[in-house]
């Protein structure tokens, strides 16, 4: 099962594309900026769990026919 890779913060809504390495989530897949994880102690207020570097998914390149 994939990630959800949701695409903003969702204490500032800062965009968050999938390649981003500025993405932090919890096990429910909350997802965060560094700087809003950082005030909050890198713990998510929604479920108490811890949050973690999302794993950035590259970007497919294009194939041209």
């Amino acid at each position: 099962m994939a990630l959800e890779m949701r695409g903003t913060c969702e204490k500032c809504a800062r965009i968050l594309p999938e390649d981003s390495a500025d993405a932090l989530i919890c096990s429910y897949e909350c997802t965060w900026c560094s700087s809003c994880a950082q005030a909050m102690s890198h713990i998510c207020p929604n479920c108490g769990g811890d949050l973690q570097r999302r794993p950035a998914r590259q970007k497919k390149e294009s194939r041209a026919s």
